[in-house]
């Protein structure tokens, strides 16, 4: 039996608050159906709440969550987010990556 997996691209990119920098890492995944998927955006400046977006091909941006506290967890189906204690850093994270994950994420501060 021949197994087929596909094949998602899932592009990080960078986002700005003024001059301030947020710096996303990696930059570009590609990854397989059922992967676990995490990113990482870090600042050297202190954030109140920091933002995650997903933009679908074709679409524009849609806010999907929104950190406040330092320390602060946020799930929203399989995407779970997690703010730094001292606000400057944030992970987003998807368990068992699907076909309708595939999109941009960006981060926000």
């Amino acid at each position: 039996m021949l197994l087929i997996f596909s094949v998602f691209i899932l592009w990080i990119q960078l986002a700005w608050e003024n001059t301030q920098q947020l710096e996303q890492s990696p930059r570009f995944l590609s990854i397989q159906e059922g992967e676990i998927f995490t990113t990482y955006c870090n600042s050297s400046s202190v954030f109140t709440t920091f933002q995650w977006y997903r933009q679908k091909p074709g679409e524009g941006p849609v806010l999907v969550l929104v950190l406040t506290k330092g320390g602060d967890m946020k799930k929203q189906k399989r995407l779970t987010a997690q703010l730094g204690e001292a606000r400057k850093d944030s992970s987003l994270h998807i368990a068992v990556v699907q076909p309708e994950d595939t999109a941009f994420y960006l981060c926000a501060g």
